[in-house]
């Protein structure tokens, strides 16, 4: 063999080891993630049980919508610090409509239970309305989303604080809901079930699978539609890809951006409808850090800061790494307080990757 082929062989192995290398930095999160789903269920061996994984499911379904609908402000190359705060105003909303009448801790005794459906619109109308103020101080002034997320995030938590003290509830958590309201939310549909596991007297037990996994499921179809199928979905990965190249090709930045922030606040909205029904007691700290979850989960599924990049399937893929890992952590006992620092870890973890792929393909 020539040196020249020599040279050319060395070369070839040195990239093919740069490959493997690089594949498995960019997929580190994912394995240590797996890793620890393995260390759990070893340490608690019901981690993994059908009960469990409804469990799971369940949390995932209910965590899904917020990082759908942030998921298209990272795409901008912005974020969204407001959304925990307009689950919770929502969430308190809704729940305060949907009370039985009747009851002592009705927030509104004149006001009876108002039509599911017409609470669904409200709490997602509130939610877009938020997120189009947001991205109206976006697309006017070129102010970060960060900034102005921030700023919204405490004027919704004012509000929120404000609207739970209203009426006969002074400040007490909204409950006693309606079982309209509940039973749309939290009930199961017949044949939504799955067996997990056998009782006493050797019948097999079943769990219900909840409403709200199916109303996920359809958000997130939906959301794959408006993404890859619509004029609009190109548009926003356009400007977040390149906003000037967007301009001159004839996109409406300033819609476009607004009714992304938009698109995500009603995502919010329903979030928030919700989990007032799946929490049931919803006080001023319900939707807390909720943007943090959803945004550590869309980096997870490989939504990038950079902009321009993202896909449905990763995100549901984030929400149930997450999913499974904060459960797991409580099922193996770790204290509440450690959690917070997983949480914090994985979001600087998972940035620090996407922009190292960023750094290496420039």
């Amino acid at each position: 063999m020539s040196n020249e082929s020599k040279a050319l062989a060395e070369k070839a192995r040195g990239l093919d080891a740069r490959k493997v290398a690089d594949t498995l930095m960019n997929s580190a999160l994912y394995i240590l993630m797996i890793i620890a789903v393995i260390v759990i269920q070893v340490k608690n061996p019901n981690f993994l049980a059908p009960a469990s994984l409804v469990n799971i499911l369940s949390q995932m379904a209910a965590y899904l919508p917020a990082a759908l609908g942030i998921a298209g402000c990272i795409v901008l190359t912005g974020t969204d610090l407001s959304a925990g705060r307009a689950v919770g105003l929502t969430a308190c909303i809704s729940a305060s409509l949907l009370q039985k009448v009747g009851s002592a801790a009705k927030m509104w005794p004149e006001m009876g239970t108002l039509p599911v459906p017409l609470v669904i619109l409200l709490a997602v109308a509130i939610g877009a309305a938020v997120g189009a103020f947001n991205g109206f101080f976006v697309a006017k002034f070129k102010l970060h989303p960060f900034i102005v997320t921030l700023g919204t995030q405490l004027i919704l938590y004012s509000c929120l604080l404000l609207y739970v003290q209203m009426g006969n509830n002074g400040g007490m958590a909204i409950s006693s809901l309606d079982a309209s309201y509940t039973d749309f939310v939290k009930g199961s549909l017949p044949f939504a079930q799955i067996p997990t596991g056998t009782n006493a007297a050797g019948e097999t037990v079943y769990t219900p699978i909840p409403n709200y996994v199916w109303f996920a499921i359809a958000l997130a179809v939906l959301m794959w539609f408006i993404w890859n199928k619509t004029t609009f979905g190109k548009n926003m990965f356009a400007l977040g890809s390149n906003e000037e190249a967007a301009r001159v090709s004839g996109v409406n930045v300033f819609a476009t951006t607004i009714m992304v922030f938009a698109l995500a606040g009603a995502m919010y909205g329903w979030t928030g409808f919700i989990e007032g029904a799946r929490i049931g007691s919803n006080t001023a700290n319900t939707g807390f850090n909720y943007e943090l979850d959803a945004i550590a989960a869309c980096v997870i599924g490989g939504v990038s800061f950079v902009g321009g990049i993202g896909k449905i399937r990763g995100i549901i893929v984030g929400v149930l790494l997450l999913r499974l890992i904060f459960v797991g952590l409580n099922m193996a006992s770790v204290p509440q307080d450690l959690i917070y620092l997983v949480k914090g870890g994985i979001i600087l973890f998972a940035c620090a990757l996407d922009m190292r792929k960023y750094l290496v393909k420039k």
